[in-house]
């Protein structure tokens, strides 16, 4: 590394939006329903695939799932989704578009149930985010006792696409837990709060 080079987390490489997520997104606390669900959704578009796939597209999934509103997309009728699988914009998976939907009416329910997506999740982490202190990306888990709780309940409500792997890397995406190691410039920032 170059000296005075801005250090980052090693994941996101040189790719310029890659680096635009992780310097201006990954790890900041979400508090919006709709972001949290889009999260949800597009960490489980991501199954089988990498991240960046995702990412590049991400602009596509908004304009294809109505900017992930959960009340339109609950409604989504068959000839929607026929359409979705038709979208070279997004990844043409049928039982991740069903997702999509299946999702979105669970969120629906937890909405009826009293609470929103915000309350409901981040009580996982107890309102507020963990901070980690990882000095080598080997020590960053794959998954850990809440992602493997959060996994439990959302399949329970009905979820999908919501393994305990894929809810930790939501958990690292939407700002529950700080997950950049301790030499990248955004650990300390995000640990401030």
């Amino acid at each position: 590394m170059a000296a005075g080079e801005t250090r980052r987390c090693w994941w996101c490489g040189d790719d310029e939006l890659y680096r635009h997520y992780h310097d201006e997104e990954w790890g900041v606390p979400v508090h919006d329903d709709r972001l949290l669900f889009e999260f949800i959704c597009l960490e489980g578009a991501q199954a089988g695939l990498s991240w960046i796939t995702i990412l590049r597209k991400r602009d596509n999934y908004r304009r294809a799932f109505d900017n992930f509103d959960a009340d339109k997309i609950a409604r989504y009728p068959d000839k929607k989704i026929a359409a979705l699988l038709e979208d070279s914009g997004i990844v043409r998976n049928r039982l991740k578009v069903n997702g999509f939907v299946k999702n979105a009416r669970a969120c629906l329910e937890i909405r009826e149930q009293g609470s929103t997506l915000d309350q409901y999740l981040w009580n996982f982490v107890d309102g507020k985010p963990l901070q980690n202190n990882w000095k080598k990306s080997a020590q960053v888990p794959a998954n850990t006792g809440i992602s493997d709780a959060m996994s439990k309940d959302l399949k329970k409500r009905g979820f999908t696409f919501v393994g305990s792997t894929i809810c930790y890397a939501f958990m690292q995406a939407a700002g529950l837990v700080n997950d950049h190691t301790v030499d990248c410039f955004r650990h300390r920032e995000l640990k401030r709060g």
